[in-house]
């Protein structure tokens, strides 16, 4: 078993630091409780052109686009990068209490012919009620996941080209169909750590992820879901959703780390828990859980840093240290049964670069990847950490924090 590598779209912006990065939000925290700072880079197509590119050209298999009032629109998006790519997949997230089972069947179809078979599928069903009320489903947490395992079972039932009926209590379908199913059928991602979410994932997923906890609390997880789908003779596949500091020492990594860190203040870090607080998601409340709101020992377990989550909704916790240390983690969760590892880190640009360039080949050398990614000519980070050459135009002015809504 290889380990395969994810990067990360930011379709709701990106930045130098864990705040002021996103164009369109205030992510339930007033603009006048954060203060602005510079850099922020508005997701307009030509930057995530680049950090498509990047992805591509140092070796990552795909890259996740989230979904939520806060970015853009993921199946849009990722189509018109599909464009600009030759290999890259996208790992589309899309929720599933808002658009019609079949029809989501077909556009996964017409997704995959137009892009010649590059899209994977990530099932969001929504751990936060004012978002959902936001695109109109007002159901409560456990129903929400119900009514996701209702949709996926028409999905892939449509995908058999020939008519298909479901009667539930969610979805009533009579004769739905693709007429050309997709070639090949996306991959499903998806993620929940509720005891609502536990069995959709043994009867659906394809690939189950979890946010990044320490190796003993993942392993729980994986145990879990194994074991659900053995009951449904199933198999399933595992994926962690991290993001990394990784520098050519610990010490530049952990120094890049406290960086972010001194950007927080106070009042940026209450507010931002406060808001989280209110999230019904089992998983949020596990990323909370791994800091109590404090900024002290944030190391949580070797390499693993909480510090993302602070401030940050979904996936809360980085990846630090040299590029050797990171690759040790990531053989340690390999090890547990993780393949997928969706990765991401501030600025997305930069990051990819140093990840790519630095922990990519120590994977690869441990037998881990099938192959070092030829490198092709393109920017690289500037010798300083900031912005490639002939990189994005910082967007005017501040934008506030995002504290929910991210995976």
């Amino acid at each position: 078993m290889t380990v395969h590598l994810n990067w990360f779209l930011p379709t709701g912006g990106d930045g130098r630091t864990l705040v002021d990065r996103h164009a369109y939000t205030d992510g339930g925290v007033k603009r006048s409780r954060v203060t602005p700072v510079s850099g922020v880079r508005a997701p307009d197509i030509d930057y995530l052109v680049q950090i498509a590119k990047a992805a591509e050209q140092v070796g990552f298999e795909a890259v996740l686009t989230p979904t939520g009032t806060w970015c853009e629109d993921a199946w849009l998006t990722t189509v018109a990068l599909a464009q600009h790519t030759e290999r890259l997949k996208f790992l589309v997230a899309f929720r599933p209490g808002v658009i019609s089972p079949v029809l989501a069947a077909q556009m996964a179809a017409t997704y995959q012919r137009i892009t010649r078979g590059r899209l994977l599928l990530n099932v969001v069903t929504g751990g936060d009620s004012t978002e959902q009320r936001r695109f109109g489903d007002h159901l409560d947490h456990d129903r929400r996941y119900a009514r996701t395992d209702e949709f996926l079972s028409v999905v892939r039932g449509v995908w058999s080209g020939k008519p298909f009926d479901f009667h539930g209590e969610h979805y009533d379908v009579e004769g739905g169909l693709t007429a050309l199913p997709p070639d090949p059928l996306p991959e499903i991602f998806f993620g929940g750590s509720s005891a609502a979410a536990g069995p959709v994932a043994a009867r659906h997923t394809d690939v189950y992820l979890t946010w990044g906890e320490p190796p003993e609390q993942v392993k729980q997880k994986i145990d879990w879901i194994r074991g659900l789908a053995e009951e449904q003779g199933r198999t399933v596949r595992f994926g962690i959703r991290l993001h990394t500091i990784s520098r050519d020492s610990a010490t530049e990594a952990w120094a890049t780390a406290n960086r972010l860190l001194d950007d927080l203040d106070p009042d940026t870090i209450a507010a931002a828990q406060q808001a989280l607080g209110r999230s019904e998601s089992v998983g949020q409340q596990r990323m909370l859980a791994l800091h109590g709101g404090s900024r002290e020992d944030l190391e949580i377990s070797p390499n693993l840093w909480a510090g993302v989550g602070l401030v940050r909704g979904g996936a809360g916790t980085a990846l630090v240290g040299s590029h050797a240390d990171v690759a040790d983690r990531i053989e340690e969760y390999h090890a547990l049964g993780v393949e997928h590892f969706v990765l991401s880190g501030y600025p997305h640009l930069e990051e990819a670069y140093w990840f790519g360039e630095g922990v990519i080949p120590d994977l690869a050398a441990r037998g881990l990847l099938p192959r070092i990614p030829a490198a092709q000519p393109g920017p690289a980070p500037a010798a300083n950490g900031g912005p490639a050459t002939g990189g994005p135009v910082a967007a005017r002015g501040g934008a506030p924090l995002l504290v929910a809504g991210g995976r």
